[in-house]
């Protein structure tokens, strides 16, 4: 078999994320051979012994693929273990037949939909950059919005020095001390919306996800989750390789 990167083994291994993957190789915890890996290293998968934190990552055998989705409650983090004792979203899905990994992320005070899988291939494409993928959430902040801050978000506004891609909003209910609004957002920046609404100085009290793509929580409880129907998943495969393309696209005519 041809040598391959890595993180690229690690990733169709079913573990992480490619991106994850690089992660882990710079913290100097994935291992071949029982030598550190670096960055931009290459080995084969069916003769080279790729290990993570000492766990051998297995690339020929036949493994049933997991797509899941979690209704995560609030408290718990978006994270296979963390250092200072707080729950974690694993934790709920301890009793499937394989590990699973989140696909992208929900801060700890925010709650509803993440979707989980052990095909790395499949989690690259859903949290490719190009946004193909539309997300809902229910926003509730303390305050009563104006139109113009509503323009002002759904136009895009500067976090963390770039500015966000355009979205979708709507009120669902409004009154001097409460305005509950459905965020459409087409990208995944880390706590993006809370950080929208403290530029138009909202204070958001409940985020909840609940749609993704095609994908609906539905009538899931707060620790809940179910696998994903065939045609759910096959949607969301198709919504990210539209998108993908039309990203691919836009680049080339930019060029």
């Amino acid at each position: 078999m041809a040598l391959e990167r890595i993180q690229k083994i690690i990733s169709t291994g079913g573990y992480c994320s490619r991106r994850k993957a690089e992660e882990l190789i710079r913290q100097g915890i994935v291992t071949v051979n029982g030598r550190p890996a670096k960055i931009g290293d290459s080995a084969d998968p069916l003769r080279d012994i790729i290990a993570v934190d000492g766990e051998k990552i297995i690339i020929n055998a036949k493994k049933e693929k997991l797509y899941v989705m979690l209704y995560k409650p609030r408290g718990y983090v978006t994270t296979m273990s963390d250092e200072l004792g707080r729950k974690c979203v694993t934790e709920l899905v301890s009793d499937l037949p394989d590990r699973v990994y989140p696909i992208g992320r929900l801060d700890k005070n925010s709650e509803g939909l993440l979707l989980l899988t052990n095909d790395g291939k499949f989690a690259n494409m859903i949290m490719h950059p190009s946004g193909g993928i539309k997300k809902h959430y229910r926003v509730t902040v303390r305050e009563k919005v104006t139109e113009e801050q509503i323009i002002a978000l759904s136009l895009g506004v500067e976090i963390d020095g770039k500015k966000t891609a355009p979205c979708t909003i709507h009120v669902i209910s409004a009154d001097p001390n409460r305005t509950v609004m459905e965020f459409i957002l087409s990208e995944g920046r880390n706590r993006e919306i809370r950080k929208m609404c403290e530029t138009q100085g909202l204070t958001v009290v409940r985020l909840k996800r609940f749609a993704e793509g095609a994908v609906k929580l539905g009538m899931l409880k707060p620790g809940e989750y179910r696998l994903l129907k065939k045609e759910e998943v096959a949607a969301l495969r198709a919504a990210a390789i539209k998108g993908i393309a039309k990203s691919d696209t836009e680049n080339r005519k930019e060029k």
